[in-house]
């Protein structure tokens, strides 16, 4: 199995050619499915990786990320257990903005930066009038 960069996926889980599907449940196991049997062959098991300091991690494109001193080590386990997600198969997943919180900080800072300008404007024509009196 490997990323839609073409990386490999650790742990290594390789799919039979003769598989007619696979399927992946919350806890990472990954199962094949066959014509000749009835019950799925278990193929291995997807492990998530967490990190004390994720802040820490050195982004190098692509939503790939390396350890860095800063980040710590990487604490590994299996999907499900405390502190980690669950897997879901075929599901995209969402962006971890609030679209609506970063608009209303974008309207925000703009009227902060219209009232800045309003008092620019306001101080250098009470300065002009200031320089016209003398």
């Amino acid at each position: 199995i490997v990323t839609s960069d073409g990386y490999p996926v650790v742990p290594d889980i390789t799919i039979p050619s003769d598989a007619r599907s696979i399927s992946i449940n919350a806890e990472g196991e990954v199962y094949a499915y066959f014509n000749d049997r009835i019950q799925p062959e278990l193929l291995g098991q997807f492990t998530l990786a967490t990190f004390t300091n994720p802040k820490g991690l050195e982004a190098i494109g692509s939503n790939l990320f390396l350890e860095t001193p800063a980040s710590g080590p990487s604490l590994v386990s299996s999907p499900g257990e405390t502190g980690l997600g669950v897997l879901r198969q075929g599901y995209l997943e969402d962006s971890s903005v609030d679209a609506v919180r970063e608009i209303t900080e974008l309207i925000e800072a703009q009227r902060g930066y219209e009232l800045n300008a309003k008092v620019i404007s306001a101080a250098d024509q009470m300065l002009g009038a200031t320089t016209q009196i003398r």
